[in-house]
């Protein structure tokens, strides 16, 4: 008997290691990763990094060998009451480094909600938006990647999927975030695979515990990160899977962990492939 051999691109979060691009190729490379996810460098956020300073990045990626998996955008990050057209407008500065840096993938959010509101409330407001910047994405010819953040309007998976169904494009597709699901009170394998699996596109890897909600290694925490690792691998995934451990702090627009837990955080995932019997370049 033959065993199906299955082979994933690890990733990661640069900036959750160190602001200058050198050293988040260097950690990620020693744990075996040749792609970077790219939310931010030198400190500035992607969709506001310069000409200059893109094409700078791009010549360093380069002569590093380091491929990117996806531009990790802000985009839909903010109240439900921004205006359309400047989400649009971020969006275009974040294909403009995709295309620079050589990736179809852009992730972005679907939007918070005043306390008073109701998910409900703003549904309408979100589809239009999320319409909105789908259209733009499938005329660029890049595919937007949605997390599942907590308190956005898309944070459970019922709700995720209405975005999905409801926008109906071949330009927006589930960026899966374990963690994110854990701290919203929902099982992420038991309850949301099944309904999210012919969406899930991208892996995003953290953990986290049920109980308080911290942000835990892979495997460390109640994300059922090995369920889900095994029916990925034996659905055929072989995608992207982004370490963005969020192990030292979060705020607003992301996270960091540093280089020495971000490697704790790599190792640890590793493992958990390993024993799956996924193999990573």
């Amino acid at each position: 008997m033959t065993v199906k051999q299955t082979q994933w691109t690890l990733s990661g979060f640069g900036d959750e290691i160190s602001p200058d691009p050198l050293i988040q190729i260097a950690v990620l490379q020693a744990l075996g990763a040749n792609h970077i996810e790219v939310r931010s460098a030198w400190g500035t956020n992607i969709v506001e990094l310069s000409e200059k300073d893109l094409a700078r990045l791009d010549q360093i990626l380069r002569e590093q060998n380091m491929g990117v998996s996806a531009i990790a955008s802000p985009i839909g990050k903010v109240d439900i009451t921004t205006p359309v057209a400047f989400e649009v407008d971020r969006l275009h500065a974040a294909i403009r480094a995709a295309k620079v840096l050589g990736t179809r993938y852009i992730r972005i959010f679907s939007f918070y909600r005043a306390e008073d509101l109701s998910a409900e409330d703003i549904r309408d407001a979100v589809m239009i938006r999320m319409r909105a910047l789908a259209a733009e994405a499938q005329a660029h010819d890049v595919v937007l990647l949605h997390e599942n953040e907590k308190d956005i309007y898309g944070d459970t998976p019922e709700r995720v999927l209405d975005i999905i169904t409801t926008v109906n494009s071949p330009a927006l597709r589930i960026a899966w975030d374990a963690a994110n699901f854990v701290q919203v009170g929902v099982k992420p394998f038991s309850e949301a695979y099944d309904m999210l699996r012919p969406y899930l596109e991208y892996l995003q890897v953290k953990d986290a515990r049920a109980d308080d909600s911290l942000v835990m290694p892979a495997g460390d925490g109640d994300g059922q990160l090995r369920e889900t690792i095994n029916a990925l691998k034996e659905d055929g995934f072989e995608g992207f899977a982004s370490l963005e451990p969020h192990l030292a702090n979060t705020q607003h627009l992301g996270g960091f962990s540093g280089p020495a837990a971000f490697g704790v955080a790599g190792r640890s995932f590793n493992r958990l492939l390993e024993e799956a019997g996924v193999t990573t370049k």
